[in-house]
């Protein structure tokens, strides 16, 4: 089995530009040798996603509106770093933004493609603790509200379909998986997976 590009590319053009995406159009040869288009969205940015978790367990959440999907939307923190700024301090900084949290404390969880059938934009997700108080500063174009919810309340609103967002979902199931199989620090681990309330 070939594991090389079935489509033969015979023109291409930029159809839409802005500072944070390109669209190509191409014009190409299909596997099945007749012609065809294909349309790839390409970013500009590496999107990264922060799961922080404080020493209760709790798990520090933005929402807001997102307008492709027309609804509210639950997330853990989320952003875009330029590929030429270091990736965990972009992760970071958009903590700090969106939440006004520091974290002393980076671990990578996720490194995924997205959408990879339009686009080619990535995501690396990260779990972070040792939590403390930053400096709030969302960008113009975000309008937030904060929350906090336990780690194990925050994945039954997953397991219920109340999150959505691809980054927030594949990073808590993923966390969960690394919990249950001994793979994050002990301290982590046991403040996430304790029941809020004691029990």
């Amino acid at each position: 089995m070939s594991e090389a590009d079935p489509f033969q590319t015979l023109a291409s053009h930029i159809a839409y530009q802005n500072p944070w995406i390109t669209v190509e159009h191409q014009d190409v040869l299909r596997p099945d040798g007749k012609p065809g288009i294909y349309g790839i969205v390409r970013f500009f940015n590496r999107a990264v996603g922060v799961l922080p978790i404080d020493e209760a367990g709790y798990v520090w959440m933005v929402g807001q509106y997102r307008r492709p999907v027309e609804a509210w939307s639950w997330e853990m923190p989320e952003g875009g770093v330029p590929y030429e700024e270091d990736l965990e301090a972009g992760a970071l900084r958009e903590l700090e933004e969106e939440v006004g949290i520091r974290a002393e404390t980076l671990i990578k969880v996720l490194d995924m493609d997205l959408s990879n059938s339009v686009s080619d934009e990535t995501a690396i997700c990260f779990v972070a603790y040792g939590l403390s108080r930053g400096n709030l500063a969302p960008e113009g174009t975000e309008v937030l509200t904060i929350k906090q919810l336990h780690f194990t309340q925050l994945l039954a609103e997953v397991e219920a379909g109340k999150i959505r967002d691809a980054l927030t979902v594949a990073t808590v199931y993923r966390t969960y998986h690394l919990a249950q199989t001994n793979q994050l620090p002990d301290a982590l681990t046991k403040m996430m997976l304790a029941h809020p309330d004691g029990e």
